[in-house]
């Protein structure tokens, strides 16, 4: 593997310039870490961006791949250290779920308004069927791709099966967007926005699944009052 020079190339800075003025000059951030410490720092900021998703891989690797067409460092090292990164950041993730655990989590969800330990039972048997699939394809889409190790540390999931699932996962979510930005050198942004739109439709799905959630379980609550009212006029 291959360091960096001591400057990235000027072309690496002005095809970023779009990126970074919309998003608050992360990108610009993410070219002075790979600049300073070259694919590992690829890697350090995937790992952060699995602990902090503000910071959105769809930026760090198609800047990864770019990088690396500039000859700063080679593409099978991009691929390397951002999916290394990947799996650094999900196992954490996953120790921070096998802290909590399930008797800690109960009596959190015990707490909770509209959630009862009824959902956390059946959350925990779909799991136990599908919490493999879960893991591999959690990788690849925004929002899951962090918050699914969580689960998975809670539920006490084969650690080796764990790192297994989350590599390969990552692995391929890592390979599009890395060879992406190889490829599509200055415009490796191009890949960013593609990647957003993805993004933006994940997020407006799960809003919306939240917002039926929570006016399907207001109005069982609401019937359930209801009812027990009645009973107890009936009584008295």
């Amino acid at each position: 593997m291959t360091f960096p020079s001591t400057a990235l190339p000027a072309a690496l800075h002005s095809a970023a310039e779009p990126a970074a003025e919309s998003l608050g000059g992360i990108a610009d951030w993410a070219v002075s870490i790979m600049e300073a410490i070259g694919a590992p720092g690829a890697g350090l900021l995937v790992a952060l961006e699995n602990l902090f998703p503000p910071l959105p891989s769809e930026v760090i690797l198609p800047l990864a791949g770019f990088t690396a067409s500039q000859g700063n460092f080679t593409v099978g090292g991009a691929i390397f250290w951002t999916t290394l990164g990947s799996v650094v950041g999900a196992i954490a993730l996953y120790w921070i779920g096998a802290a909590l655990g399930r008797r800690r989590l109960r009596a959190i969800v015990d707490r909770m308004p509209l959630v009862d330990l009824h959902d956390l039972d059946r959350t925990e048997a779909w799991f136990d069927r599908h919490g493999k699939a879960a893991v591999f394809f959690g990788r690849m889409i925004p929002i899951f791709r962090s918050l699914i190790s969580v689960p998975a540390g809670i539920e006490r999931m084969s650690f080796a099966l764990f790192v297994l699932l989350s590599a390969a996962g990552s692995l391929i979510w890592n390979t599009i967007f890395v060879l992406a930005g190889y490829y599509l050198g200055e415009n490796w942004h191009v890949a960013e926005e593609y990647a957003g739109i993805f993004s933006r439709i994940v997020v407006v799905a799960v809003a919306a699944f939240l917002v039926w959630w929570v006016v399907k379980r207001v109005l069982r609550n609401r019937r359930g009052l209801s009812d027990a009212a009645r009973r107890e006029r009936g009584e008295s």
